[in-house]
């Protein structure tokens, strides 16, 4: 397996354990359901597990940019899917300029990898 493939997914790892702790932490209702919180302190530990392996290769400003703006989409997917949410005009807009920023950070910035 080739050495940035290995480290991009880490950061996938880190993305998709953030997901579940974050829709364990709708779960809990503040941390008043003892299951879901317990699971979502252990997704979340996952998460930085994972995302602190990925920054042995890929710049931490690069990691965090994906990380996060895979975080803000597919959280907003789940809290359309999952918890009945809507997004007016404006969160969409503004979600589709963060994959867009990504998007270009990883297609056109020469700082993706050490």
């Amino acid at each position: 397996m080739k050495p940035t493939l290995f480290y991009y997914g880490a950061l996938g790892a880190a993305i998709v354990c953030e997901l579940i702790g974050t829709t364990l932490l709708q779960k809990s209702e503040q941390f008043t359901r003892f299951a879901p919180t317990l699971f979502m302190i252990l997704f979340f530990a996952g998460s930085f597990f994972f995302l602190s392996h990925a920054l042995k290769a890929i710049p931490i400003g690069i990691a965090y940019a994906v990380w996060g703006g895979a975080g803000i989409v597919l959280t907003a997917l789940i809290g359309v899917t999952v918890f009945r949410q809507t997004l007016d005009p404006a969160a969409i807009a503004g979600i589709a300029m963060i994959v867009g920023g990504v998007v270009m950070v990883n297609a056109f910035s020469n700082s993706t990898m050490h």
